[in-house]
């Protein structure tokens, strides 16, 4: 059996240790933040890693009210000397699968040499170079991820940036929002998985996913899952707008991913009829199930009102066994996408 099938079908399994991780290290969390006392957050990643960090900046906006901003490790690395505004004072947050990435590191390194910076890794090993230079390191070797792709690890570092920020800023909400998912999400896959195949092996070329809000980061992780697993060509837009200008290349050829909320959904079932008469094949996903939309192929929810953050932790299975599903019916590899490494070392 494929390692992303497996590691896809546990991460929910890997999230219960995650969340009680998570949990014991609370006051860590917070004597190291209260300690660094930073006027800004700055999220590094790179690949998937790079979309939860944009997640993670809207989370730490909405919710705790800091400035906050999202670089690519590669880009830090490169111009950090044009960054030391942003880095002065600041908490450098840094998730990470294997926690040796040479662009993460180096430019951890780098920023230290023009700015006051406290670093927190969050990674998915144990005994990491991030461990070795980070003032403080959260490990979790459960999600770590075999395969060349990441689907359990992203997942689960997800979740793990949402529990800091919301151990930060002391919102209960998020934390039982995120419980509820884990304790749901084993019976969630089993409800979808099948009718989600069928989609896959429907006939579409390339695929988009629409989606807004502190899931924004991690839909586009998405689509880059659909386009490394699957080798289908997938992009990520904002909902609304797809329209000013993506929407020329939709076709009978796309298929659109897109996340509803219950606010303005009036508007989001004229875009979705938009993209139907486009040609797309069209499913969407939902807290709570929406009246039956003509012409979607499918519409997924999973029952649970689970908020506007801890809905991703359903949310990103769609494109990931998708993607899975996907690959298969092409017959290439899932666990080895040609040309790819696991990380990246300069």
């Amino acid at each position: 059996m494929s390692l992303t099938y497996r590691e896809i079908k546990d991460q929910y399994n890997a999230l219960v240790k995650t969340f009680d991780y998570i949990a014991e290290r609370k006051d860590d969390i917070l004597s190291f933040y209260r300690k660094a006392n930073p006027q800004s957050l700055v999220c590094l990643g790179s690949g998937s890693s790079y979309c939860l960090c944009l997640s993670a900046e809207l989370t730490a906006q909405i919710r705790l009210g800091t400035p906050t901003t999202s670089f690519t490790a590669g880009d830090l690395m490169l111009n950090y000397k044009d960054y030391d505004k942003v880095l002065e004072s600041s908490l450098l947050l840094a998730p990470s699968r294997s926690g040796n990435t040479s662009e993460v590191l180096m430019a951890v390194e780098k920023s230290r040499n023009i700015a006051e910076i406290a670093v927190l890794g969050v990674v998915c090993t144990e005994n990491s170079k991030m461990a070795q230079i980070a003032d403080l390191t959260l490990e979790l070797p459960w999600a770590f991820d075999e395969s060349v792709c990441q689907t359990r690890s992203v997942v689960n570092l997800y979740a793990a940036n949402l529990l800091i920020l919301a151990y930060l800023s002391n919102d209960g909400q998020l934390i039982e929002d995120i419980k509820t998912a884990i304790e749901t999400g084993n019976k969630f896959m089993s409800q979808w998985e099948e009718s989600l195949e069928k989609v896959a092996n429907c006939d579409w070329s390339n695929a988009i996913v629409l989606a807004d809000g502190e899931i924004s980061g991690l839909a586009g992780e998405g689509a880059l899952a659909i386009t490394e697993i699957a080798r289908v060509p997938g992009r990520y837009y904002h909902l609304l707008d797809v329209r000013h200008g993506p929407m020329v290349m939709i076709d009978h050829n796309s298929l659109a991913i897109v996340g509803l909320t219950e606010m303005g959904f009036e508007y989001q079932r004229d875009l979705i009829n938009d993209l139907l008469k486009k040609g797309a094949t069209v499913i969407t996903y939902s807290e709570m199930p929406f009246p039956a939309l003509p012409g979607v192929k499918l519409q997924v929810s999973s029952g649970q009102k689970l908020g506007a953050a801890a809905r991703g932790l359903h949310f990103i299975f769609l494109p990931q066994i998708l993607a899975y599903y996907k690959a298969k019916q092409k017959k290439v590899n899932p666990d080895q996408p040609e040309g790819l490494s696991a990380w990246i070392e300069l």
